[in-house]
């Protein structure tokens, strides 16, 4: 198992000096420590940090919700947070402020949404698995639906700022919100690996983890709460990113086991990559133009996921 999170570090180390180097332009790494060269080797950091950030917290979140809804197909836009998100977002570029509001906006919007549809699920102060899944549905259809009649309607400067904030970036112009949404990640990270053996039992079936002592709905509230504030916090600094929180879960459960104790560890460390790949892509396959990373996450996610569904089905 050791010798697995090694390969995985070493790869991320990888990952990060590839980034670095890599861009529209390309810099040798020695060069790019001169003072003229600064601005874009900052930049270049900052892009790779927000990518490791959003990475775990979105890989994370996955995990949490595939084990709590007993759902392989759960991720963390399920509860609405990306259409709340992205509906905040769209409002505040519609009304011309999104330079500093944006981020707010998205923020509210997420938290909103999942509030509305953790309230539609709730039954007699339980939230089963399948109304929380088809409230989450039913709310990210209508609120998708406010997003395309907004853009439809908008001057055509304002559809490109919302399609490209739809599609996921990187790029971070606010560094105290990029400490924020830091801290608000890898906090929730942490505590939901303090839950990770209640995720282990939890995942085998209710009955079994209240055998075991388990208190399911208040993990579950509390978990839901984590996942809300994670997501949103990553979707406010860098749109919606699909792919992550659905297929690194699995690559690392058939890498690790399904462990909760090592599977977060190693699904942090698997996203990271992941992300700084998918943005190093983003940055080199077309330049000087950049490729929002929501469309490479969804290129090379889709495939890869398709691959691990059919192999798991062979494995059944």
């Amino acid at each position: 198992m050791k010798s697995k999170f090694l390969l995985l570090f070493l790869i991320l180390i990888l990952a990060v000096l590839l980034g670095i180097i890599k861009g529209s332009v390309n810099i040798p790494l020695g060069e790019l420590f001169l003072k003229v060269n600064q601005p874009i080797l900052m930049l270049r950091v900052f892009r790779i940090i927000v990518g490791i950030i959003a990475g775990m917290g979105l890989a994370v979140s996955g995990i949490v919700l595939q084990a709590i809804l007993r759902n392989c197909l759960a991720e963390p836009y399920l509860l609405g947070t990306s259409s709340g998100a992205g509906l905040g977002a769209v409002l505040a570029i519609v009304m011309g402020i999104a330079g500093v509001y944006l981020p707010l906006m998205a923020f509210i919007g997420a938290i909103l949404s999942v509030v509305l549809v953790y309230n539609l699920a709730r039954e007699n102060n339980k939230i089963p698995e399948q109304s929380l899944i088809l409230s989450g549905v039913i709310v990210s259809v209508a609120l998708s639906a406010i997003i395309i009649f907004l853009i439809s309607i908008s001057p055509t400067e304002a559809l490109h700022g919302a399609t490209w904030w739809l599609w996921g970036s990187l790029q971070v112009y606010d560094f105290k919100l990029l400490g924020i949404v830091t801290f608000i990640v890898l906090a929730g990270v942490a505590v939901i690996y303090i839950f990770s053996q209640d995720l282990n039992a939890i995942s085998i079936g209710e009955e079994e983890a209240l055998h075991l002592g388990v208190n399911i709905e208040i993990i579950k509230r509390v978990l839901i709460v984590v996942t809300s504030l994670i997501t949103a916090s990553v979707v406010c600094i860098c749109g919606i990113i699909g792919f992550v929180g659905l297929m690194i879960p699995h690559m690392m459960r058939f890498v690790v086991g399904p462990n909760h104790k090592t599977l977060i560890p190693a699904t942090c460390l698997a996203a990271a990559i992941f992300m700084v790949v998918c943005d190093t892509l983003s940055r080199t396959l077309f330049p000087p133009l950049e490729i929002p990373i929501g469309v490479i996450t969804a290129i090379l996610g889709a495939p890869v996921f398709i691959f691990l569904l059919k192999r798991r089905q062979k494995v059944r």
